[in-house]
């Protein structure tokens, strides 16, 4: 399973093998066996004159040859007590160097260090990671491709794709929900959305749940239990302004706090926002910080029936662009009772994703925007396929 990060996952890096802590020890060991300075082999230098000066006294005094066994023994008994003696008591005018201290500290035999199970490992490589969804002219998900049918370019520099991947994983996802006064006549089907895309997920999966009216807040934590989310959305009443953009920015401070590499936000809203505090372009610049796709059902009025506010009228549009930087997209419904089955439809659009890994052969990090393009080498005898994909990522600042 692959794993990502911020804009794509930049992975920093700090490798520990076992074998360097005895290898080190190996070292310190050799230093310390080899110093010319205040070890055995010193001392044993400077005693050893002190026995040659004995064995001459004993010399002189005991001539005869037969004694000079005598004489020999004498020399060890005099010298081993010495030898012996802490050589830094020897000469208090030159103390030992301290790695001579150390010395019985050193061992050869010290235990490996064990990598503990679900412990982050990090590596010293930069991996781009980037999810891919492709479809036909209508609109149905193309499964089944190859890496050999993706290009990746970055600023127009085409990257070699050194991972690929298909797989279905974990996610983590947040649910938008509006609440605000517009929606009192969609919020039923709106609910029922919800519930049909919860059933698309995977036992590993976790969710959050944001409602907002003319204030977001967030109505559950990340949960594995759909049936609360459920009871959670039951006990809230469409009423007020909407506040959409406050609501993206929640939840997508709440998803820092994600178990899954992959993540995901799906909004369920009518598009317009007329009490935020953050405006559009807070918004736009966080999503493109975040590596997080955004997916919208777009519960939208007909046109003549909208509100004549400006914010309201660009509901659609804002949509669209938020989450066409993530390489997610914006369902339409035209009709409420399409919106379960487009709800189902996004829970197995995450689901059968494909994931490119490329490592970018620009390594500046100046936390400069970076666009992305993925194209496609399509399988001969296939229509011509639509491609989603995140528009670019900032790179890392160091």
């Amino acid at each position: 399973m692959l794993t990502q990060a911020a804009a794509p996952l930049w992975y920093p890096v700090n490798t520990v093998f076992p074998e360097a802590e005895e290898g080190l020890a190996f070292r310190v060991a050799n230093a310390i066996m080899w110093s010319p300075r205040g070890s055995l082999g010193d001392s044993a230098g400077r005693y050893g004159g002190a026995v040659k000066r004995v064995a001459r006294n004993f010399r002189t005094l005991l001539r005869p040859r037969k004694t000079h066994l005598l004489a020999s023994i004498a020399v060890l008994c005099f010298a081993l007590p010495l030898l012996s003696q802490d050589p830094s008591n020897s000469d208090p005018q030159e103390p030992a160097p301290k790695a001579t201290a150390h010395l019985t500290d050193v061992k050869r035999d010290t235990p490996s260090v064990k990598i503990e199970p679900g412990k982050m490992i990090k590596t010293e490589v930069d991996l781009a990671l980037v999810n891919v969804t492709v479809t036909d002219p209508y609109n149905r998900l193309v499964t089944g491709l190859e890496p050999d049918n993706f290009r990746v370019f970055e600023d127009n520099v085409e990257q070699e794709v050194v991972s690929f991947s298909s797989e279905d994983v974990p996610i983590s996802i947040g649910v938008i929900f509006d609440f605000s006064g517009s929606m009192a006549n969609k919020v039923d089907k709106a609910r029922e959305a919800a519930l049909q895309f919860f059933k698309t997920a995977n036992p590993q999966d976790e969710f959050f749940l944001v409602s907002f009216n003319e204030r977001a807040e967030l109505t559950s934590a990340f949960t594995n239990s759909v049936e609360d989310l459920q009871s959670r959305m039951m006990l809230t009443a469409p009423k007020g302004r909407t506040a959409l953009l406050d609501a993206i920015y929640l939840g997508l401070s709440q998803m820092r706090g994600a178990h899954n590499a992959k993540r995901a936000l799906l909004i369920l809203s009518d598009g317009g926002d007329n009490h935020s505090r953050y405006n559009e372009n807070d918004i736009k610049r966080l999503v493109k910080e975040a590596d997080t796709q955004l997916y919208a059902v777009g519960i939208y009025d007909p046109l003549g029936y909208r509100n004549r506010t400006p914010e309201e009228l660009n509901g659609p549009s804002l949509l669209s662009e938020i989450t066409e930087l993530t390489g997610g997209r914006v369902f339409a419904v035209e009709h409420l009772n399409d919106l379960p089955d487009i709800a189902s439809k996004i829970g197995m659009e995450l689901r059968n994703q494909y994931v490119l890994g490329y490592r970018p052969s620009n390594h500046v990090h100046d936390a400069r925007w970076r666009k992305i393009k993925v194209k496609l080498r399509a399988p001969k005898g296939l229509p011509p396929l639509s491609v989603y994909a995140k528009t670019g990522y900032y790179a890392p600042a160091h």
